[in-house]
């Protein structure tokens, strides 16, 4: 079955027909998408790489590359963009330094991205696919940062409340969630007793996020029973020992 890549663009002008013809040549599956939101989401699904053809920069080519970045994150996928420096410059740097995994100016050298894409698939073929994490926080600040710290070894993605959790289980399975415990309109017990009352998501391991260290609030978490719970004044090197133990734990049984 042959691999299938997404070609993003304003148009099916001369530079995309080129781009599916060599793909072709390459035993690729070569889709297209117009960069907007409702196309993306019926094209993008078992894409293995997405190809922008980036020709402007507004808000909804903004709204369109944020869409693919999250594809990204959940699937850990890559981008090749093709831009001028200037139009490269203003996408957001969470998308430039954590997705793209090559940028090209026009004229583009069709034989040094084929090798990319070839690198890359082939890359993908001899690589475990990394575990999935679900941080739900409605702190963003903090939530980005446990992002960034998580990023390289696991395919992280956010939720900023408990409503926003539970739409995203509607169509996808994390491996892990990390859930605050203490969140404003929905908390994070709540949450937990919607994630554990539904059989779709009712395996999904849970561990908890707490700011109180005192032995009443801890006691009052391993009451739920999650998989563990981490302080939030844990570390970089804390946290990812943690969630690596969890998962080496769980592959032991």
């Amino acid at each position: 079955m042959s691999k299938k890549i997404l070609v993003v663009a304003d148009s099916q002008g001369i530079i995309v027909r080129g781009i599916d013809a060599k793909l072709k040549t390459i035993g690729v599956d070569p889709a297209f998408s117009f960069p907007k939101v409702k196309d993306l989401s019926s094209n993008i699904p078992e894409s293995e790489l997405i190809i922008f053809c980036l020709e402007s920069i507004d808000d909804k080519t903004i709204e369109a590359i944020i869409y693919i970045k999250d594809y990204c994150a959940e699937n850990d996928k890559r981008i090749i963009v093709i831009a001028s420096d200037e139009h490269y410059a203003h996408l957001p740097s969470q998308v430039t330094d954590r997705f793209v995994l090559n940028h090209f100016e026009r004229p583009i050298n069709m034989d040094k991205m084929l090798d990319a894409i070839e690198s890359y698939l082939e890359e993908g073929d001899n690589t475990p696919k990394r575990k999935s994490i679900l941080i739900v926080d409605d702190d963003v600040s903090y939530m980005s940062m446990i992002m960034d710290w998580l990023s390289d070894n696991y395919r992280v993605s956010l939720a900023n409340s408990g409503m926003e959790a539970i739409t995203y289980l509607a169509g996808n399975q994390p491996d892990l969630i990390l859930l605050d415990y203490e969140m404003p309109i929905t908390t994070g017990p709540q949450v937990m007793q919607m994630i554990k009352s539904s059989p779709q998501t009712a395996d999904i391991p849970i561990m908890f996020l707490t700011g109180k260290s005192d032995r009443d609030s801890i006691m009052a978490v391993l009451d739920l029973k999650p998989v563990g719970y981490l302080l939030k004044s844990v570390d970089k090197k804390g946290l990812n020992d943690s969630i690596a133990n969890f998962f080496a734990s769980q592959k032991a049984k």
